[in-house]
């Protein structure tokens, strides 16, 4: 079964280039949201794939007084942590005339990865709603997120949960995590996925084509405009 909402592919000879690019389309999303109602919101994800785009997107003349940016997902570890998508979005792209953003990270102190995801989830309740941008990674799982082909509870993929962020539990995960969910990530006004690599193509282009049960897919089948792909080899 082919996905419901197909992509838009944006293919680029290097990442270097698919970085600029994305940084460009990124900015100009958050500067419309700006001017329609006075601030923008984005939601951003960890790994090593999105550095150079970050960096990209940091040096962009926009009014960063007015942008939130939170995390797509997050590992259960403090800042401290190598592992921490916090510290990287702090280190590669809050630096400069950025760090006038706002950043309300998914991690903090809490018994557990549950009582850290009901506070977050408190947090980001205070803040409007859709999302203007989401940014998104994948393994080459399929994972999407902290959406884990092995998770342990489905209510991060719930499309009826009313909740902005859930734990996650996944063998494959490593540390638990904490998400957003799939109903707040598919109604942001831009949701783009950014991936590079043969591998990674292939996977999607699977996820697309033959393998719905991908978590991946669900995003395209559920989102609210259609998924923009941006790929380098």
């Amino acid at each position: 079964m082919i996905a419901a909402v197909p992509p838009d592919w944006h293919v680029f000879a290097s990442p270097g280039t698919l970085a600029d690019h994305l940084a460009d389309a990124v900015a100009a999303a958050l500067a419309g949201a700006i001017a329609r109602r006075g601030a923008a919101f984005l939601a951003l994800s960890g790994g090593t794939t999105p550095k150079r785009f970050l960096a990209a997107l940091s040096g962009r003349n926009l009014e960063w007084n007015r942008v939130t940016v939170t995390l797509v997902d997050e590992r259960f570890v403090p800042e401290t942590s190598p592992r921490s998508n916090a510290a990287l979005v702090r280190a590669a792209l809050l630096a400069g005339a950025a760090a006038a953003a706002r950043f309300v990270p998914l991690y903090g102190p809490a018994a557990d990865v549950e009582a850290a995801a009901g506070i977050a989830d408190a947090a980001l309740a205070a803040l409007p709603r859709p999302l203007d941008v989401v940014v998104l990674g994948m393994g080459t799982d399929g994972h999407t997120a902290s959406f884990f082909p092995d998770a342990t509870d489905a209510a991060a993929l719930d499309p009826a949960n009313p909740a902005a962020i859930v734990a996650v539990h996944a063998e494959s995960a490593g540390e638990p995590r904490l998400t957003l969910t799939l109903p707040r990530l598919a109604e942001a006004r831009l949701v783009v996925l950014h991936i590079e690599g043969a591998e990674k193509r292939a996977v999607l282009e699977k996820a697309l084509s033959t393998a719905p049960g991908l978590p991946v897919r669900r995003v395209f089948d559920h989102a609210a405009h259609p998924v923009q792909v941006y790929w380098a080899p």
